[in-house]
């Protein structure tokens, strides 16, 4: 049996000052990406040691 394509990919969030790849999620491609998303999201930069805007990077 053949498999579906998987409707949720995974990608990278990096840090907007220091460049790191901190963390990696799974998005849904299927109904496109949301606006929230495109933006960037707040999140915890263990380098600077405080909350910082990551954005999506895709490997």
């Amino acid at each position: 049996m053949a498999k579906k394509k998987e409707a949720r990919e995974y990608v990278w969030l990096q840090c907007t000052e220091t460049g790191d790849l901190n963390y990696r999620t799974p998005i849904n491609v299927k109904g496109g990406m949301p606006e929230k998303l495109k933006e960037g999201l707040r999140k915890y930069s263990p380098r600077l040691r405080r909350h910082t805007l990551h954005k999506i990077k895709r490997k």
